[in-house]
């Protein structure tokens, strides 16, 4: 049997042999690399250390962006009452963690126990466009929303990407209702707009998280042989989700790295060993990090791969392995790295801001920004100014709003004040980030600046008014 790894590499040779003979070099392209984690939690708190698990001790490339698949978050009534009014403990801690590395949290989406974030580099937050979220249940008939898919889809750098954290049902019996569970939500979840208003029309699609698909007809004795000795090659066949990859046409079209790491359910917790319960689940390969690439892979015949020659994204599996030393709940979670080859079809931001002059809250501040001539301006747009190492758009220290502060326009430059009243007196490292009420996003930020320290002194100061509503 071929490997996904395999196919993926015939693919890349081919497509780079098309664009030599072509002579349609790929030009002004942009490298992203991507670090992804899936991990059923248990309902447990985050541990209190995820160095290894976000590659924060390697000594490799720079990433470039996060996305955390979680499941069963913990989602008790009165934990999900408190969420509602400050983050939950898994999104602070993971903004505590990469906000001091040049990260924010570009939007999130959560269903009950399954919340999907998403961390970016500052530099790349003008890039990134139309950020939407969907979701389905599935869980109790489709009302309840313990099991289904969580989705965040957006434009980067023009291209579209597809965002999926699934927990489908569990149990050996249910690969089916599995398969037509995610299935359904292919076909139901739905995005505004008509560029890409269904999942397998974006460019590049991810689907993660515990997908509880087990090993089948090997008895349990033969199964844990097998991974004591590493052997994990005799398991792939007899895996449901590869024996459904190469019956059911929706699926085709998925690739994943192959599965030389130990499977990831179901553990004793605290420890790094497999069910010695009553139960003794046979251990299974349930969390999982697949990839769909639009135009590859769309005609599989006589073992021959089609494509198209013009896919705008190029992806590469750096590594996909399970992390053992994690004990907190009875999966251990798993990660993919992958770097994106892309055309770079969006170079200039929508915004361009910058701080005029030397600021300080000794005297009022001038802000200049202009537009792109697509931009679609509200009256309700505003910015914010940020320290640096934000988490978050709602972490502003203070904001104005664009058109009720502005004091001139000419030609393509328009500047607004900010009160030195507002301007922080201890001063430091700021940034100014535009945020358009149309997209719901940060469409624009301005190099780093210094904000000098009062010489006056420090003096009492309004805590400006929290902003309403402004959750992507």
């Amino acid at each position: 049997i071929s490997s996904d790894e395999e196919i993926q590499d015939e693919v890349s040779q081919t497509l780079d042999k098309a664009f030599f003979i072509c002579g349609k070099k790929r030009k002004e392209t942009v490298p992203l690399r991507i670090h992804f984690v899936t991990w059923n939690t248990g309902t447990a708190p985050p541990p209190d250390d995820i160095s290894t698990l976000l590659q924060l001790d390697s000594q490799g490339p720079e990433t470039d962006m996060y996305i955390i698949g979680l499941q069963e978050v913990n989602s008790k009534v009165l934990t999900m009452i408190s969420n509602m009014i400050v983050e939950d403990s898994w999104s602070s801690f993971l903004m505590e963690t990469l906000s001091p590395l040049g990260f924010i949290k570009l939007t999130s989406i959560r269903m009950q126990g399954l919340l999907l974030l998403v961390f970016v580099k500052y530099c790349h937050i003008p890039f990134i466009r139309d950020i939407q979220t969907s979701y389905t249940r599935t869980g109790l008939f489709g009302y309840w929303g313990n099991k289904g898919g969580v989705a965040i889809r957006f434009f980067i750098y023009g291209n579209l990407l597809c965002l999926m954290n699934c927990h489908l049902p569990a149990h050996m019996e249910n690969a089916n209702q599995r398969l037509d569970d995610f299935e359904r939500m292919l076909e139901d979840q739905r995005f505004e707009g008509e560029v890409a208003p269904n999942i397998q029309d974006h460019d590049l699609v991810f689907w993660f998280g515990d997908l509880n698909f087990r090993i089948a007809d090997h008895g349990l004795r033969f199964v844990r042989e097998t991974i004591n000795n590493k052997q994990f090659h005799l398991l792939w066949e007899k895996d449901q989700l590869n024996m459904a990859k190469t019956k059911e046409p929706f699926l085709k079209s998925f690739q994943e790295g192959a599965l030389k790491f130990k499977p990831t359910y179901k553990f004793d917790l605290n420890s790094d060993t497999y069910d010695t319960s009553s139960k003794k689940r046979k251990p299974a390969w349930t969390d999982r990090i697949l990839w769909k690439q639009k135009g590859i892979f769309e005609h599989v015949q006589e073992g021959r791969v089609g494509f198209e020659m013009e896919s705008p994204i190029r992806v590469t599996l750096v590594s996909y392995t399970s992390h053992m030393c994690y004990s907190i709940s009875d999966h251990k979670p798993v990660t993919g790295t992958f770097n994106l080859e892309m055309r770079k079809l969006v170079s200039i931001p929508l915004v361009f801001i910058c701080p005029e002059g030397t600021w300080s809250s000794d005297q009022d501040a001038v802000i200049s920004y202009s537009t792109d001539k697509e931009f679609p301006s509200s009256t309700w747009d505003w910015i914010g100014l940020y320290k640096v190492g934000f988490r978050s758009h709602r972490d502003y220290v203070t904001y104005i709003w664009v058109k009720d502060d502005e004091i001139s326009s000419s030609g393509d430059f328009i500047q607004v004040y900010i009160g030195a009243d507002e301007i922080p007196a201890s001063g430091g490292e700021f940034l100014l980030c535009y945020f358009s009420s149309n997209l719901q996003s940060l469409v624009g930020i301005s190099q780093s600046f210094q904000i000098c320290s009062s010489h006056v002194g420090s003096h009492e100061r309004s805590t400006p008014e929290n902003i309403n509503g402004l959750d992507p």
